[in-house]
C-alpha cells in the first residue's frame, strides 16, 4: 500500500475513482435518472485538472498492488456556511473502495490531506452526509465539530449534510 500525491496527469483517474466510490457508497440511495444526472456533472476531467493544476487543491491516491483504491481531495472552502471563508481549508472527498476498508487506510490518507490543509490560523471544514455515522465519528475524533447543514443535491433528491468544523487554534 502507498499513498501518493495526485499530478494532474492523474486527473481521469481521479475522475473514474470519484464516481466509482461515489456509485458504490451511495448509488443505491438514489433513483437511477437522478444518480445518472449527477454523474454526469460532478466530476469534469478539464476541471479536475485544472483543480491539481492550480496548487490551491490537492489529491492523494491509495495504490494497493498497483490499483488506485482510494483517495482524498482538499482545497478551498466551498461550503455553504457563514463563517467559511475561501481561505479555510476543506476536506472535499475521502473514499475508499468497500473492498480495501478497514485497516487504517482512510485514515491514512485523511492524515495525508490534514498535513496539507493545516497552516497556521486556517480553519478547516468537512460536509458529510447526515447517515454517515461512521464518518461522523471519525471526524469527531479529530477535534472536528458540527457547525451547521445543508442540501446536497443529487439530481431531483436533495441529502441532508452536515457541515463539519474544526477551529484554527490561537497562535
Amino acid at each position: 500500500m502507498t499513498i501518493r500525491r495526485a499530478t494532474p496527469a492523474d486527473a481521469a483517474l481521479l475522475c473514474a475513482l470519484a464516481e466509482r466510490t461515489f456509485v458504490e457508497t451511495f448509488g443505491h440511495l438514489y433513483p437511477p435518472e437522478d444518480l445518472a444526472g449527477y454523474l454526469a456533472t460532478a466530476y469534469p476531467l478539464e476541471l479536475q485538472r485544472q483543480q491539481l493544476q492550480s496548487g490551491d487543491y490537492a489529491a492523494w491516491l491509495l495504490d494497493v498492488q498497483g490499483e488506485a483504491v482510494g483517495f482524498a481531495f482538499a482545497g478551498p472552502c466551498g461550503l455553504p456556511h457563514p463563517q467559511a471563508t475561501a481561505a479555510d481549508g476543506e476536506l472535499k472527498r475521502l473514499y475508499v473502495l468497500r473492498e480495501h476498508q478497514g485497516g487504517g487506510r482512510g485514515g491514512q490518507l485523511f492524515e495525508a490531506a490534514l498535513q496539507w490543509l493545516q497552516t497556521p490560523g486556517r480553519t478547516l471544514w468537512i460536509g458529510v452526509w447526515s447517515e454517515n455515522f461512521g464518518a461522523q465519528r471519525f471526524y469527531a475524533r479529530h477535534g472536528f465539530e458540527q457547525a451547521g447543514e445543508y442540501e446536497f443535491p443529487v439530481g431531483n433528491t436533495r441529502d441532508k449534510e452536515f457541515i463539519l468544523r474544526r477551529v484554527a487554534a490561537a497562535d
